[in-house]
């Protein structure tokens, strides 16, 4: 199975942990098969462009950031707010306790058996937490 997954970033080094997946700068995309990843590419988070005292959990923020996140199966970070419930919908997401992109790299892989049965289930997916 070939998966699109997305990884939260500021940088391309760090996995974005100190805030939510959606407050990312970027998400660097990997497309991952046959035991293996490829780079396909680094999206700029479009961001919220509302009200700045509309609160974390408000779905135009995860319409948002699902808008830089098509055609995505997988998304990576290592926090996520109240939208979590919202974006599993459409996506796997995967909270990954570590602190870099290429570290999330090695866990995903690691993991890559869970993600692909989560991702089946469709909207009835939970997110998952993964460890090294």
């Amino acid at each position: 199975m070939t998966l699109l997954i997305a990884f939260a970033t500021d940088d391309g080094d760090t996995l974005k942990g100190d805030e939510h997946f959606g407050m990312a700068k970027f998400f660097d995309v990997y497309e991952f098969y046959n035991n293996e990843e490829r780079f396909i590419e680094r999206r700029g988070n479009v961001k919220f462009k509302g009200d700045e005292s509309i609160k974390h959990g408000d779905p135009e923020k995860a319409k948002a950031t699902s808008s830089a996140l098509d055609n995505v199966d997988i998304i990576v970070g290592g926090r996520f707010g109240p939208n979590i419930t919202k974006l599993s919908k459409r996506y796997v997401c995967a909270l990954v306790r570590t602190d870099t992109v290429k570290n999330a790299i090695k866990i995903v892989h690691s993991n890559i058996s869970k993600l692909e049965e989560e991702k089946d289930k469709g909207e009835d997916r939970k997110h998952l937490v993964l460890t090294p």
